[in-house]
């Protein structure tokens, strides 16, 4: 049951708070010539990261004239990685959604559904550690690379003693650490699924049917073994060398209807017969 609650809404928040993201810093470069001066530099960027084609013009402080400047990085490969495992978890978690309600008995037959489910659920268990462990270090390249402290020692004219460049504003960065945590949430919801699932294929039925069979048939060879080995019930008597007597028969005889008669034990546990009547008694 939460997989089919929170596995949706999990992969929603992972890929809509990466996939949706935009994020802009702002410097000011203040030239010895004011008039050469641009205290307002924007730089945009946003998903998915291709930081090396974002532009930021800057003043040389040497007349007129600007140069173009791109920042530095290529994040894309494992953002979109992440994204598009999101979507298809999202895709697959309403899917499975609707089988579990709708179609149980389909999902049951032959136990192809619960093996499939299983095998896909381990699948994406691993792809959403891979992503969420890949996009985090992106994440942390990406923070490197539009830090306005690194952007602006890319700028010559701030290499120069007599300008001043000053960070205005700096992007943030909320909504993609949300991304990560999101991203090892789904890691843990669709492994701990694992179990569950597994519990329903065959595989597990068929271990589970394997000791209880042994079980019982267990009391039957050891009663055999036990029988084997001289402990029968049959076979035991009191030690060797001792004789009780006075023991009263449970079952007398036709001869013993006016009395009852005390018979020794021999070595072996068993009463001896001796003949009694009410004969031999007068």
């Amino acid at each position: 049951m939460c997989m089919v609650i929170f596995a949706p809404l999990f992969a929603i928040f992972a890929f809509a708070t990466c996939g949706g993201y935009s994020g802009e810093l702002r410097l000011s470069v203040a030239c010895a010539n004011r008039s050469e001066s641009d205290l307002k530099i924007d730089v945009a960027f946003s998903y998915p990261f291709r930081l090396y084609q974002v532009v930021l013009n800057a003043p040389t402080c040497e007349g007129k004239r600007r140069e173009t400047l791109y920042l530095i990085g290529d994040s894309s490969s494992s953002a979109e990685f992440f994204v598009t495992i999101a979507v298809f978890a999202f895709l697959y978690s309403l899917a499975a959604t609707v089988v579990y309600i709708f179609f149980q008995n389909k999902y049951r037959e032959n136990n192809r559904g619960p093996l499939i489910d299983f095998i896909v659920t381990v699948i994406f268990s691993f792809m959403w550690l891979v992503g969420s462990s890949a996009w985090a270090k992106a994440l942390a390249d990406v923070k490197s690379a539009t830090d306005p402290d690194e952007v602006l020692l890319l700028i010559s004219a701030c290499k120069q003693q007599s300008n001043k460049c000053m960070s205005l504003r700096r992007p943030v960065m909320s909504s993609l650490n949300t991304s990560v945590v999101f991203g090892f949430l789904n890691f843990i919801l669709w492994a701990g699924n694992i179990w569950f699932v597994f519990k329903e294929t065959g595989w597990h039925s068929s271990g589970q049917r394997y000791p209880q069979e042994t079980m019982e048939k267990q009391p039957s060879g050891y009663n055999q073994s036990y029988n084997q080995g001289g402990l029968s019930q049959d076979t035991y008597g009191p030690p060797d060398g001792y004789n009780q007597q006075g023991e009263i028969s449970q079952q007398p005889n036709l001869g013993q209807m006016s009395g009852y008669s005390q018979q020794p034990y021999n070595q072996t546990g068993y009463a001896q017969s001796v003949p009694t009547s009410f004969t031999n008694q007068m």
